[in-house]
């Protein structure tokens, strides 16, 4: 789940997915597999591969795990996963992407529809929340790599849009087509990133009391229950004082 790129928002969750860890290496599993099978299953020549692994190891996932993943992909598994995005709306409109990778079509999009019906949402049509998101790459360091200016200027240089830098550590922003050259560059530049992903970024948001947002998130845990679906997005904004209380 992500909502607005406040770092509260986005690292709250850390200690449900801590619970969550062999749930979420299936997901791990699953994306690592259909990006080997889409392109080469060696990470160095496979963008998709390289920081789908990456986002894995970022997250504890065993090298025994994400070899076995590329393994299966070769022995010819993962012909069957079909990716699906799903667009809706949750409590107080709040705009949410739900990213699924199913072998069976119907029954994530039952599951979907009534996950959101029974939590207060609303599946709608493909396009219709999108618009209030863009899609960008999203590349994470710690604090201790540099102070702001030095991560800044590392950012520029490799081609990035934006840095945002907090105690908790900088959050570099780029064009969603930009992410493998990016990250790359700054690797070089300043070593191994937490983290690389490709993510739906909300233009518009909305702010949420701590009823909505207990509401959400409850909807927001159904959907990352299912195994079918990968990610959650939703562009929600709420202050450090709300998401203390929820966490």
């Amino acid at each position: 789940m992500a909502g607005h790129s406040k770092w509260a928002n986005i690292q709250h969750r850390k200690g449900r997915q801590d619970k969550l860890r062999s749930k979420l290496f299936s997901k791990f599993s699953k994306e690592i597999t259909v990006a080997a099978k889409m392109g080469d299953p060696d990470p160095d020549k496979n963008p998709r591969l390289r920081l789908a692994v990456k986002e894995a190891k970022s997250q504890s996932m065993p090298k025994d795990n994400i070899d076995r993943a590329i393994k299966k992909a070769i022995g010819g598994e993962g012909d069957d996963y079909e990716e699906i995005r799903y667009e809706g709306y949750g409590p107080n409109g709040v705009a949410i992407i739900v990213e699924a990778m199913t072998d069976n079509r119907n029954r994530t999009a039952s599951t979907v529809r009534s996950t959101f019906t029974k939590n207060g949402g609303n599946l709608g049509e493909t396009g219709s929340v999108g618009f209030m998101f863009d899609r960008k790459g999203q590349i994470t360091y710690p604090a201790s790599v540099g102070d702001d200016d030095t991560v800044m200027e590392a950012a520029i240089e490799a081609g990035a849009e934006d840095c945002e830098s907090s105690e908790e550590g900088h959050l570099i922003t780029c064009e969603d087509s930009d992410l493998n050259e990016v990250s790359t560059a700054l690797e070089a530049a300043l070593g191994e990133s937490e983290s690389a992903k490709l993510v739906w970024q909300p233009n518009i948001s909305t702010e949420m009391d701590l009823e909505g947002m207990t509401k959400l998130m409850k909807l927001i845990d159904a959907l990352e229950d299912d195994d079918d679906i990968q990610r959650v997005t939703a562009n929600f904004e709420a202050s450090d004082e709300v998401m203390e209380q929820l966490s």
